[in-house]
């Protein structure tokens, strides 16, 4: 890992991520998590304060061991262990989880559709998926501006892609979304299209 993604990066995420129009989405979508959590790309734990008494215990993921190091010094209310690992290959029992939380971390990991898989695999049939990520817009031009953009964007934001069809990838991985909100959050559009919602496995 290189100088700037190891020193750099973090930092850039934690100070980006922290934005009150960020914090909008999280005040909706983490409360709504229960029981056993997975936290997909825990990051610097911008969302553990969000997390409610209805979990019981916390799983955070992260490949970045310095988001991981500033996500122990944030407290909650649910006990929590933090661990480094990629969401490709999860260390973690068949349908041993009930809520799998994801956050603006499906733009980076490398093989989406293996993490989706490994995801549907943790999830009890009856868990949930909740996720809030930035993708793939339906106006041609935008799109036309995330294509030109991705590739310069991903070395600038840690694998980010801005292209990714979200539901399409949530689709395709075998899940079925039971509640869905889409559209441009604050600032330019390439980077700000929304996808918001709930998803379980078929």
């Amino acid at each position: 890992m290189g100088f700037y993604q190891d020193r750099i990066l973090p930092h850039l995420v934690h100070l980006s991520m922290r934005q009150d129009t960020f914090a909008a989405y999280r005040r909706r979508l983490v409360p709504a998590a229960q029981g056993r959590v997975l936290e997909i790309g825990v990051g610097s734990g911008l969302n553990l304060p969000f997390y409610t008494q209805t979990v019981q215990r916390i799983v955070g993921l992260d490949t970045s061991p310095r988001l991981l190091s500033m996500a122990r010094q944030v407290t909650g209310v649910v006990p929590i262990a933090l661990i480094k690992a990629s969401a490709e290959a999860l260390p973690m029992e068949d349908q041993s989880i009930d809520t799998v939380v994801t956050t603006w971390t499906l733009c980076t990991i490398p093989d989406l559709a293996a993490a989706l898989r490994e995801m549907r695999r943790v999830l009890k049939p009856s868990g949930n998926l909740l996720f809030v990520e930035h993708g793939r817009s339906p106006d041609a031009s935008v799109r036309r501006w995330q294509d030109r953009l991705t590739p310069m964007w991903k070395h600038l934001g840690g694998g980010c892609h801005l292209n990714r069809p979200i539901q399409e990838r949530l689709v395709a991985a075998g899940f079925r979304i039971e509640r869905l909100e889409m559209g441009y959050m604050k600032g330019p559009k390439p980077m700000t299209f929304m996808y918001e919602g709930r998803a379980r496995p078929r």
